[in-house]
């Protein structure tokens, strides 16, 4: 494993004890030693924090894979300004963003936060309050031309719709990744 995988481990390392409540049943040695039979993900997490993700091990369900989640306070800032997916950002004829949510998960081997996911998250903390975070769109809503996001404000977590086109400097992705048994 090259040194910046390694510093990348002793960050999460860092991370994880300063928030167990996020994960009160999970021993980082588990994680560690998961992390170690698995480079390519390390490497996925890496880019996650790259862009100002944070992530953090939680504990979204009752199983034995461990979970990284973008547990950053905003939507992580090196993701914003992007729309939902490729084919949003085909469709828009002029002023296009840079990239889209979709496809930048699918590049590194992640998967957006879903609904389920992101409001357990909240339950973590305050987290969108200044901004708000692309979440997995089901099928029978991408197919009508949107795409759903959620923020927290005044004090409750919203979950809304926009056009999968729509982007905004304050909106951008939350990814997950599992470290499968």
């Amino acid at each position: 494993m090259n040194s910046k995988l390694k510093l990348q481990i002793e960050t999460l390392e860092k991370r994880f004890s300063k928030n167990m409540f996020r994960h009160k049943n999970i021993k980082w040695e588990l994680v560690y030693e998961r992390l170690l039979k698995n480079e390519k993900l390390v490497s996925t997490i890496l880019q996650m924090e790259e862009t100002g993700g944070e992530p953090d091990v939680v504990e979204f369900t009752k199983t034995s894979d461990v979970i990284f989640c973008d547990c950053s306070e905003q939507s992580p800032a090196g993701r914003r300004s992007w729309c939902y997916d490729d084919e949003a950002l085909q469709s828009r004829k002029a002023n296009k963003p840079s990239g889209s949510a979709a496809d930048y998960c699918n590049s590194i081997g992640a998967e957006l936060l879903t609904e389920e996911q992101y409001l357990k998250l909240q339950t973590f903390g305050s987290f969108d309050t200044k901004t708000s975070s692309w979440l997995y769109t089901p099928s029978e809503v991408r197919l009508k031309g949107g795409a759903i996001f959620g923020d927290n404000r005044f004090g409750r977590t919203f979950i809304y719709h926009n056009g999968a086109e729509s982007y905004y400097a304050a909106r951008g992705c939350r990814l997950t990744v599992t470290l499968k048994v």
